[in-house]
């Protein structure tokens, strides 16, 4: 019987070190490259990054990426043993900030769903049980997550003058931390909302810019909600382009390339304007997120303004 896809990627991945090809302190291929060369899921790649870890073979750095160790052929396999127990704090010491640093790599790499506890103690070369010395669940994980990369852009210490140049540079932060963390857009919901202090300051940030103006309370929220989920609402795209192109191998342009319905839709007939449109086009429409979002923003401060100014 056939070994498990991932047993395969460990053993190519030991047999790349024994023969020196990846050496000590060199990233191994990603998540997502692995997915890719070997034709499996993320979750199977994740597992085989794991192993390695598992086995002594990888570590993960935050910042860096999953990197070589010492491992040599024919070595015992060492049991994972808890950073955090080890004396003379070495460079490799179990702390918040390490589990928190790795968790934000895998889902960088992965996707918010690839996280888990049993993956990031894998990466980290931890017991599970040891990280609850640290975070006390997945959510509370999640959470400090999200805090650590909102406070990659952080807002400026004097906010500019006027509400709408407040707001604006709230979404343009947000926005630019998307595009950093394509997760970030999944970590909360308009109506499950999760605790974060990073978000909060978002949300104290819009509503002191708006107030003073007359405006009630809700009113007040609800211009700020309205903005976030702006935001939010593009981004999520990021991480679904993300993920599918990790599933599929193919770029958006290309995958539309391959399963174009549209010409056989159109050819049916019944959708004059968005057959005309899309001629007008050149037959081509490229999506660019970017550029939708900064399509979308003036004109939302601009109808914003009716309320905010109206009163």
């Amino acid at each position: 019987m056939p070994a498990p896809p991932y047993l395969r990627i460990v053993e190519d991945v030991k047999a790349r070190v024994a023969r020196g090809e990846l050496k000590e302190g060199d990233r191994v291929p990603s998540t997502r490259q692995l997915a890719q060369d070997w034709g499996v899921a993320l979750a199977t790649a994740a597992k085989a990054l794991t192993a390695l870890a598992q086995e002594g073979v990888v570590r993960a750095e935050p910042r860096v990426g999953t990197l070589v160790t010492s491992w040599r052929p024919g070595a015992a396999q060492r049991a994972p043993m808890p950073p955090a127990r080890r004396s003379g704090g070495g460079e490799h010491e179990l702390t918040r900030e390490r589990v928190v640093g790795v968790a934000v790599e895998m889902a960088d790499a992965e996707g918010l769903a690839a996280v888990s506890m049993r993956g990031v103690a894998g990466r980290l070369g931890v017991s599970t049980m040891s990280l609850y010395r640290h975070v006390r669940s997945k959510d509370d994980l999640v959470g400090l997550m999200t805090d650590a990369v909102i406070a990659e852009f952080p807002l400026p210490d004097e906010p500019p003058p006027g509400w709408r140049a407040r707001l604006e540079v709230s979404a343009r932060l947000q926005w630019t931390a998307c595009r950093r963390h394509p997760w970030l857009a999944w970590v909360t919901s308009l109506t499950r909302p999760r605790p974060s202090a990073g978000l909060l300051r978002h949300t104290e940030w819009a509503l002191a810019a708006l107030d003073g103006r007359g405006l009630d309370p809700v009113t007040m929220m609800q211009v700020h909600i309205l903005l976030y989920s702006y935001v939010q609402g593009i981004a999520a795209n990021l991480e679904l382009e993300q993920q599918a192109q990790a599933t599929t191998g193919l770029t958006d342009d290309e995958w539309m390339d391959q399963h174009a319905a549209y010409p056989a839709l159109t050819a049916l007939g019944g959708y004059p304007t968005f057959t005309r449109v899309v001629e007008d086009m050149g037959g081509d429409f490229e999506l660019d997120l970017d550029r939708l979002f900064e399509f979308g923003l003036r004109p939302l401060l601009d109808g914003l303004a009716r309320v905010v100014e109206g009163r």
